[in-house]
């Protein structure tokens, strides 16, 4: 059956009773993946679509929203992922019944291997129930992350850590990034940042920020953030702070003078044995 036949299909409606995925009112009308072969959802079905397949193949499946009202319901349906053709974009269900919408993903011969997400979108009386839909399409997994826009500002009697975690491979990762900051006098801090998220997919970015609460007030630190993932994916950027902006060139100050100084006493203890050989 191919993906723009599906407009002709008519939607499937089936008595139901009130759904076990029900929130907790009652009377009020849910979205799931239909069920295989039974007329009513139970509590182990799926609750997402998850397909795997080559590149070029089409899949076809249902999603069942269900009415346990005593009237009848007119919602929306759309899909949120280019890849997807719905039978119907709006779908009237009878009171007490659940109307399957079948709909095709047809994932292109081009489509570059990994995880590709997205979801079908029920909305209508005020509400909307989005059923995520995951489509893997096989072949060479090639993970690479990204750290990007490091930077460090003082906040309070601390400092913060921005920072940008990019997902610049095919397939979905699950990051983890530690960070390190070293000081003119070792290192002041190594941890392991908290926020990042458990599941990264593949071209997303998220901007992050870890605070700092006993950043250092007079030393000048260079703060470095490796970024790793399961298989493989790494990457590491780096950024600077100062809190007090007058600390370096202070001590490049400091450092020049103390310089001269040297240069002085060799120049004056060179002097001195040319005297003291000359007599």
């Amino acid at each position: 059956m191919k993906p723009h036949h599906l407009a002709a299909i008519c939607i499937v409606l089936l008595t139901a009773a009130p759904t076990a995925h029900a929130t907790p009112n009652p009377r009020q009308w849910t979205a799931t993946p239909a069920p295989a072969g039974r007329s009513t959802p139970r509590p182990d079905d799926r609750t997402s679509f998850e397909l795997e397949g080559d590149p070029g193949t089409v899949f076809q499946d249902k999603l069942s929203v269900i009415n346990p009202g005593d009237t009848a319901r007119s919602l929306d349906v759309r899909a949120d992922g280019s890849w997807v053709s719905l039978a119907a974009r709006r779908v009237k269900i009878p009171a007490r019944t659940r109307a399957d919408v079948p709909f095709a993903v047809a994932v292109p011969v081009t489509a570059a291997p990994g995880d590709h997400p997205g979801a079908l979108v029920v909305s209508g009386e005020g509400r909307r129930v989005r059923v995520p839909l995951a489509v893997r399409v096989t072949g060479a997994a090639l993970p690479a992350l990204a750290v990007e826009h490091v930077r460090v500002s003082r906040e309070g009697g601390g400092a913060v850590i921005h920072y940008a975690l990019v997902n610049r491979g095919n397939t979905a990762l699950s990051p983890r990034l530690d960070i390190r900051a070293d000081g003119l006098f070792g290192t002041v801090l190594r941890r392991t940042a908290t926020g990042v998220p458990s599941r990264l997919p593949p071209g997303r970015s998220v901007r992050l920020a870890e605070r700092w609460a006993d950043a250092p007030r007079l030393d000048s630190v260079r703060v470095r953030l490796t970024a790793t993932a399961p298989g493989g994916a790494r990457a590491t950027a780096s950024g600077s702070y100062t809190p007090l902006p007058w600390l370096l060139p202070a001590l490049g100050g400091l450092a020049a003078v103390l310089v001269a100084a040297a240069l002085l006493f060799v120049r004056r203890s060179r002097r001195a044995r040319r005297a003291g050989a000359a007599a």
